[in-house]
């Protein structure tokens, strides 16, 4: 529950903000002539945009479920395995990028939306769809891989429901000024958790790979705790939807979650280089 409520607390209050700047600027670049009617105009297509890039989240969501339920049990260790890999790495790139560009990104939307505005409906839509379906993909993608770790499919959806729905509260209050975050704590205190939990979705990627034959060690295990603690109990789906615990682990499986922590969290936390223009007398 808490790795599923973090991911769409973190995720969906990126959305909510993106989709915030967009609509603050349309308001702000609204002519004072028939103010109504021009903002109705410009906020149709930008929400038929957000509207168009939720739907493809669920969709995407709903599209990796059924092909997942379909296979035949070595298609789906397949399946699941690959889809982990890839959302580690669409993590992993999405909060150094999200590190890198979070100062700039406001301009960036107000660029892209003044552009638009210059084109037409249509180029506004689009530029507020791929804005948020950014953010809706990659979710989409991570939830599902998480949802695989998890022992709890219903303790998983309950985090999912109320991450979404705390990430929506909190960015109308920011978007109305009734309160105030400090963004940058907090994206860096959530994408360390992220990583966290992108470490334990390698961890069952290996596993599922080990289990094809794909990768060595799969009979090597680092524990076994199912003689005193089963995967289904309470402390190992509390420590599996956190810190990506397995009741059977592999020498492979921790020494990549091992190393993957050490190596990103080392990287995404290390002070930025300030560099310093050298003064001329």
């Amino acid at each position: 529950m808490l790795s599923t409520f973090t991911i769409a607390l973190r995720e969906g209050l990126e959305a909510a903000l993106i989709v915030g700047i967009l609509v603050a600027y349309l308001r702000k670049s609204t002519p004072k002539s028939d103010l109504k009617s021009n903002r109705r105009a410009l906020l149709a297509p930008l929400w038929l945009g957000v509207g168009l890039a939720i739907a493809a989240s669920f969709g995407l969501g709903g599209f990796l479920s059924f092909t997942s339920a379909e296979l035949s049990p070595r298609g789906e260790q397949f399946f699941s395995g690959s889809t982990s890999f890839l959302a580690v790495g669409l993590v992993t790139w999405m909060v150094f990028w999200m590190k890198k560009t979070a100062r700039g990104m406001r301009d960036d939307l107000h660029g892209k939306v003044e552009s638009a505005l210059m084109a037409g409906p249509l180029a506004l839509a689009t530029t507020a769809f791929f804005a948020v379906a950014r953010e809706g993909l990659e979710t989409a993608l991570f939830i599902y891989t998480n949802f695989k770790t998890q022992g709890s499919a219903s303790a998983a959806s309950f985090g999912l429901f109320l991450g979404i729905l705390c990430a929506i509260t909190l960015g109308y209050l920011i978007y109305n000024r009734s309160v105030k975050l400090n963004l940058a704590k907090f994206f860096t205190y959530t994408g360390v958790a992220l990583i966290v939990v992108a470490a334990g979705v390698l961890a069952y990627a290996v596993n599922e790979y080990q289990e094809l034959g794909w990768l060595p060690g799969f009979g090597s295990l680092a524990w076994d705790t199912t003689s005193w603690m089963s995967k289904e109990s309470l402390p190992a789906t509390i420590l599996g939807g956190t810190v990506g615990f397995d009741t059977t682990t592999s020498w492979l499986q921790l020494a990549l979650w091992a190393t993957y922590l050490a190596v990103i969290l080392w990287a995404y936390l290390k002070p930025r280089k300030v560099s310093l223009s050298p003064t001329h007398g």
